[in-house]
Formats: C-alpha cells, sequence, structure tokens
C-alpha cells in the first residue's frame, strides 16, 4: 500500500487550533477566578484547565491581571462598543437605539460570564485600584458618554425633556445591574429569562414615571 492511500491518522484530541487557545485560557482564568479568587488564582492552574502548560500560558498572557484586562475586553467590552455604534447610527431616532441597547445589554447579562467579570473588578479594586481604572475607562465611560449622546440627541429632538442627562444615565444603567446582580449574585427570581418583557417595563417606568397621570 502506497503512502498516499494509508488511511490518515486522527489528530490528538489535545491538539486545538491556536487561534482557539486564548479564548479556552479566559475561560480557565475567569472559572478559576470566580471559585478561588483573582489572588489565590494561579497562572499554572489555569494553564492546567485550559490544556496548557504553564511555560505556554505565558506566550498569551503574561501575568494574571493581564489575564483580567482581557476578560474585560472579551466578556464586558463588546457592550460598550455596540453603545458606541449605536450612539453614532441611531441619533435620528434615540429612543429606539436606547430600547435596542438596553435589550442587547439584558441579553447580555443573561449570562453569568457576563457579569461574573465586573463582581471580580468590584472584589479586587480596592487592593488592585489600576484593575478599577482599566475598567472604568474602557468600558464605563466609553458606555455612559455613548448613553449620554442619545439623551442629548433625544432632548434636541424634543422626545426626552430637558432633564439632568447624568441623571438619566444612572437610570438607564442602574436597574438593568440590579437585575444582573439579582439574578446571578443574590439568586433572585429573574426577569432576565424574558429581556424583552424586562426593557418593556423598564422603559414604562423609565419614560413615564409613576405619577399616575390623568
Amino acid at each position: 500500500m502506497s503512502r498516499s492511500s494509508e488511511p490518515k491518522q486522527p489528530e490528538p484530541r489535545w491538539r486545538r487550533r491556536a487561534e482557539a487557545r486564548p479564548e479556552e485560557i479566559l475561560d480557565a482564568a475567569l472559572a478559576e477566578f470566580t471559585a478561588r479568587g483573582f489572588e489565590a488564582a494561579r497562572m499554572e492552574d489555569i494553564a492546567k484547565a485550559a490544556g496548557l502548560s504553564k511555560a505556554a500560558i505565558y506566550l498569551y498572557f503574561p501575568s494574571k491581571m493581564a489575564l483580567l484586562e482581557a476578560l474585560i475586553e472579551a466578556k464586558v467590552a463588546p457592550l460598550a462598543n455596540q453603545a458606541q455604534t449605536l450612539a453614532t447610527a441611531g441619533a435620528a431616532d434615540p429612543l429606539m437605539a436606547l430600547r435596542m441597547l438596553a435589550t442587547a445589554a439584558a441579553f447580555r447579562m443573561a449570562d453569568p460570564n457576563v457579569i461574573a467579570v465586573p463582581r471580580l473588578i468590584i472584589g479586587v479594586s480596592g487592593r488592585f485600584p489600576e484593575i478599577a481604572e482599566y475598567y472604568r475607562t474602557h468600558v464605563v465611560e466609553r458606555a455612559r458618554a455613548a448613553l449620554e449622546a442619545l439623551v442629548d440627541a433625544g432632548k434636541a429632538k424634543g422626545v426626552i425633556r430637558d432633564v439632568d442627562t447624568k441623571a438619566v444615565t444612572r437610570a438607564f444603567i442602574g436597574p438593568l445591574f440590579f437585575e444582573a446582580m439579582w439574578t446571578h449574585v443574590l439568586r433572585g427570581e429573574s426577569a432576565l429569562a424574558d429581556p424583552h418583557a424586562l426593557i418593556a417595563q423598564h422603559f414604562d417606568i423609565l419614560l413615564n414615571g409613576l405619577e399616575p397621570r390623568a
């Protein structure tokens, strides 16, 4: 039998695509950080969980801090990116853009891995202020600026009354963040199972308030 006709041997099960490894490492890091805490987690344990040697993991991430920054970019920053995109594209209909953004956020927050990252940041922010600064500048400030731009566009069009823009963004973000913490941290009954209904209620209260109307 010629070499060309020999049956191909199956590739070893441990062999992974190189481009998949950073994602696998981040998933392993998030699991270790969540289970053991950021400070107690060890790079060798993260490497083992990802199917790599301790030396190999450093080819991708030089430190636990680099891993945490990469988790912020992978799990949470996409929502800030989406907010910026919608703020640019949705200026003609800012209320619709805000609804789309809130719905996208609700769907993402249904994933416990998304809220796990800000939970980690809150936990380590006192001892590692630099990571809190990273999260603030790379996620919070970008998302807040996008929201404020949409609120200001709504005020300019007369679809949002002349109220404090920063107060509106807090009222927009706060209930969604609370729902995620209530669901994934406090294990309360979740409204995230039906994001569309949650956002409909959220906007009803946000836009119409609580006082009865004649």
